[in-house]
């Protein structure tokens, strides 16, 4: 059972998306850069660590690079029954799993990094992470403090961040100490975030999500706000606008999730993070990230074979959300009717680049070498962005 991960704010670094800009998939680049109004093209190429980091800038550019990875797996075949993403990264989450239409979602995230990032303008605070004290004692040094401060993030266990006003949090952090914690680290963020800070910016938000349709979403999507579940497109309009004063439960999440059978987490997007946590908080837990084309074939690879210690016949295949490595799938370049190159029939071998057909005037090129095992997609059938056109068996 697949789970598919999505980071938040934090994971973006400078550069982040270059490995990616010559793949099929950064024509959503070109997409989300039109559905914002902004360069977004520039920014992950190009912007340094401290235009990156801003609010504005890191949200938007971190779901996009996320929703590239997730169109990069997807076109080798790769799916998931559950999303789950952190923060910002259930924007991912809801997107991938159907809920929220790409150039919807853009805008979103587009208005919640600029709402966020003028809240933190207006109040000032910080965050920072306790580690190696329980969730509980966390809890009660926060409560000892006379200013402003809460838990903020449940990542994994005894990793905790709090946030609220500079010197609740440093009061709350020597509390945490006596109490036994191993460490207070300060993040390098611009307010206080998941706290209520950021009540401006949910009253803010909260115009944006009122315009944007919800539709049910395909599979299970965990919310950050109680670490459920939920299939009621109604109800996520209401957990987003939420999340921006409430604390992520992402450890709760990883707890539901393991609970409902999922016991391979694969992240998708910029960083590690996430990966991390799930490895501290889920025990025996299959864990993978991809954050650049060449791990696709490592997930591949992983995916092909059963998790470690399950028992497994030899004689038996490995089937259902199992990946198999050899399997590509060779996808739609753009919308129109689909006509196949002639002279390209099954078993043909293709190489990388080479055209096997047409889209409208587009030409649809296999981004890989194997033998051509057959057309998804009919002569004259009318076809989407994205949508499967061929499969090749690589060996």
């Amino acid at each position: 059972m697949i789970v598919f991960t999505y980071p938040g704010q934090g994971s973006q670094k400078p550069g982040m998306g270059a490995p990616w800009q010559d793949h099929p998939s950064w024509e959503l680049v070109a997409e989300a850069s039109a559905a914002a109004d902004r360069n977004v093209e520039r920014l992950l190429l190009q912007a340094d660590a401290d235009e990156l980091k801003q609010t504005r800038n890191a949200q938007l550019t971190t779901f996009v690079l996320s929703m590239v990875v997730l169109d990069a797996v997807n076109r080798v075949g790769g799916e998931a029954a559950a999303h789950a993403g952190h923060s910002l990264g259930e924007y991912s989450a809801l997107t991938a799993s159907g809920a929220l239409d790409f150039a919807d979602a853009v805008r979103l995230v587009a208005e919640r990094g600029e709402a966020m990032q003028v809240a933190a303008e207006e109040r000032t605070g910080t965050m920072a992470a306790i580690l190696g004290l329980d969730d509980e004692k966390v809890e009660e040094a926060c409560a000892c403090v006379a200013g402003d401060v809460w838990v903020a993030n449940y990542n994994a266990p005894g990793q905790v961040v709090i946030a609220g006003d500079p010197d609740a949090v440093a009061e709350a952090g020597r509390i945490a100490k006596e109490f036994g914690a191993k460490k207070l680290m300060a993040l390098s963020v611009s307010g206080a975030f998941h706290t209520p800070f950021m009540a401006a910016a949910r009253d803010r938000l909260r115009k944006a999500i009122d315009q944007v349709e919800f539709r049910a979403p395909q599979g299970i999507v965990v919310a950050n706000v109680d670490a459920a579940p939920h299939d009621d497109q109604y109800a996520w309009q209401g957990l987003l606008d939420a999340q921006l004063t409430s604390p992520v439960r992402w450890r709760q999440s990883l707890q539901t999730l393991v609970g409902l059978g999922y016991t391979t987490f694969v992240e998708l997007g910029p960083g590690s993070a996430l990966t991390g946590m799930a490895k501290r908080a889920v025990d025996g837990a299959r864990t993978l990230s991809v954050g650049s084309p060449d791990d696709l074939d490592k997930m591949l690879a992983a995916l092909a074979s059963p998790p470690p210690g399950t028992p497994q016949p030899p004689h038996i295949a490995i089937e259902g959300e199992h990946l198999f490595v050899t399997e590509r799938l060779v996808v739609s370049p753009g919308a129109g009717v689909f006509t196949p190159l002639a002279g390209v029939d099954v078993g043909t071998t293709v190489e990388p680049g080479q055209a096997i057909g047409r889209v409208g005037t587009l030409e649809v090129r296999s981004p890989f070498a194997g033998l051509l095992m057959g057309y998804l997609a009919v002569d004259t059938e009318r076809v989407t962005s994205s949508q499967p056109i061929a499969w090749l068996r690589t060996a």
